[in-house]
């Protein structure tokens, strides 16, 4: 893992909160079967970590919480990143006999499980090739989706899985949007990434420092695609790090200049993009 991508200079994706239906479901989940350490916990709410410092999962159920809309933008998956390709296997081999049903790719960059949490929150484990090994067009990464070497990576498997490695941290997140065109700006000339890769069909991946992707968005539930409702199972809201406040208030007056407003709580500032998709911004 190349620290580089989540350190000052970059901007980059460092947490998610979601909305549950049954806390203690969740709870089971991420735990028991993934692997997460409870962080803090209350009747509503409970934070998960790797480390046992820093929050990576969020999760609320909040009194009138619904299931989540399956035809609404929102959550395609967040992704977690892990250290080594190792502990990817590690991964899959703890998975597979936990029955959790499983999707997977290579993608140049990149090696790749899916999955799903029991609210139907996607979620992506993966571990990075060396930035080295990387192909560049101009400013776009090559990347692909090709079938996972399944075989070579349970070949590395020499120890049961015993939970994620403190160093293991929120890579990116993917979204729904209800068109690309509008959100696109949003994120580039209003937040400040860059367009890493615009070659799949209906979808855009967005980076800070030449990072293959910190941030993702597609159109594939429809252009039109409606918002979820406030209690939905799903997204709450992703937390995005600036480098410092300068970049953040840059970032801010850019959106406001947009059109787009913003609300401040406490030490975060608080944004949603033009498909519903709620931000914390934070320094």
């Amino acid at each position: 893992m190349e620290t580089k991508f989540f350190q000052e200079p970059a901007t980059y994706v460092d947490s998610v909160e979601l909305n549950v239906t049954d806390l203690e479901k969740s709870l089971h989940f991420y735990k028991n079967v993934l692997g997460l350490q409870v962080m803090e916990q209350s009747d509503r709410h409970a934070a998960l970590t790797a480390d046992g410092r820093h929050p990576l999962v969020v999760i609320h159920q909040p009194a009138r919480v619904t299931v989540k809309e399956k035809q609404a933008t929102g959550l395609y998956h967040f992704a977690i990143l892990v250290p080594e390709r190792k502990d990817l296997a590690r991964l899959i081999h703890h998975l597979a006999e936990q029955k959790i049903p499983l999707g997977g790719a290579d993608h140049l960059v990149s090696e790749a499980i899916y999955f799903s949490d029991p609210d139907g929150n996607g979620i992506e484990v993966y571990h990075d090739r060396s930035s080295e090994e990387w192909a560049w067009n101009g400013s776009e990464v090559a990347m692909a989706t090709d079938p996972l070497d399944t075989d070579g990576l349970l070949d590395l498997v020499k120890e049961s899985w015993n939970g994620f490695p403190e160093e293991t941290r929120m890579g990116h997140i993917h979204l729904h949007a209800r068109e690309l065109k509008g959100t696109l700006a949003y994120y580039t000339e209003g937040l400040g990434l860059d367009i890493a890769n615009h070659s799949y069909p209906q979808a855009a991946f967005l980076s800070t420092e030449g990072y293959h992707h910190h941030v993702a968005l597609n159109t594939w539930k429809g252009v039109g695609a409606p918002s979820p409702s406030l209690h939905s199972a799903g997204l709450r809201h992703f937390t995005l790090v600036y480098p410092g406040d300068l970049e953040r208030e840059a970032a801010l007056q850019r959106l406001e200049k947009m059109g787009h407003p913003s609300e401040k709580q406490d030490d975060a500032v608080y944004v949603t993009d033009p498909s519903g998709n709620s931000i914390k911004l934070v320094i």
